[in-house]
């Protein structure tokens, strides 16, 4: 069988791949990717930063990177077809090559030039735990009341349904029996500081391809 190519070419700190991030909240996962592009020297430049919000707090930190941001919300774009097109124009418009959702809590319809080239986390191990109305400490709640014995994350491409795209990465998190969803979340997020910018590292290394639903990381 011949292996896929690569969903990326090899890019390289002098040549990043040119992402986008979209945020509807703290910004939690945007802070996490910018400390890390500049900790780790990851390929990866931050060309956009698109809030859901008008009062999303992550925003000061696409202000303090010089990174411009716009404002696309779903009050100003109630069709889901106007609200995506919107946002991918702008992506488009900066030279966006990846979508990097963080924290992103509105669907989006993806174009057909985008297809693969959109990213998620979820706080859990999908298909268990996700779908419309999972998010944020309800994901969690949900797994200490079904007395799940692991969580943790899921790295995955976006499609047209809720946390459904195929699955990059998963890392996975022990539940304690004196959990509280607080504290869950907090290990959780742990995992996600590493298992997300290592899988949009992977992207921009061209070490990740993708057949059907059956993704494949190479080792670097």
């Amino acid at each position: 069988m011949t292996q896929p190519a690569p969903i990326f070419t090899k890019h390289t700190a002098d040549n990043p791949l040119k992402i986008a991030v979209l945020i509807s909240g703290g910004g939690t996962t945007l802070r996490n990717l910018l400390e890390r592009i500049e900790q780790d020297n990851l390929p990866l430049e931050v060309v956009l930063v698109i809030s859901s919000s008008r009062t999303a707090k992550g925003m000061v930190y696409a202000n303090d990177a010089n990174i411009p941001c716009k404002i696309v919300t779903v009050q100003d774009h109630p069709e889901i077809a106007d609200f995506s097109a919107t946002i991918f124009h702008a992506c488009r418009k900066a030279g966006t090559e990846l979508v990097v959702m963080g924290g992103f809590l509105k669907q989006v319809a993806i174009p057909p030039d985008f297809e693969n080239h959109v990213v998620n986390i979820h706080p859990s191990l999908i298909p268990s735990f996700c779908g419309a109305g999972f998010y944020g400490s309800r994901v969690h709640a949900a797994v200490l009341e079904y007395g799940a014995k692991v969580s943790g994350c899921t790295v995955h491409f976006v499609d047209d349904d809720y946390d459904h795209g195929p699955i990059i990465t998963q890392s996975v998190v022990e539940v304690f029996p004196e959990d509280t969803p607080q504290a869950l979340a907090e290990r959780v997020f742990e995992t996600e500081c590493h298992a997300y910018p290592a899988a949009i590292q992977a992207l921009a290394e061209g070490r990740v391809a993708i057949h059907g639903r059956k993704v494949t990381v190479l080792p670097r």
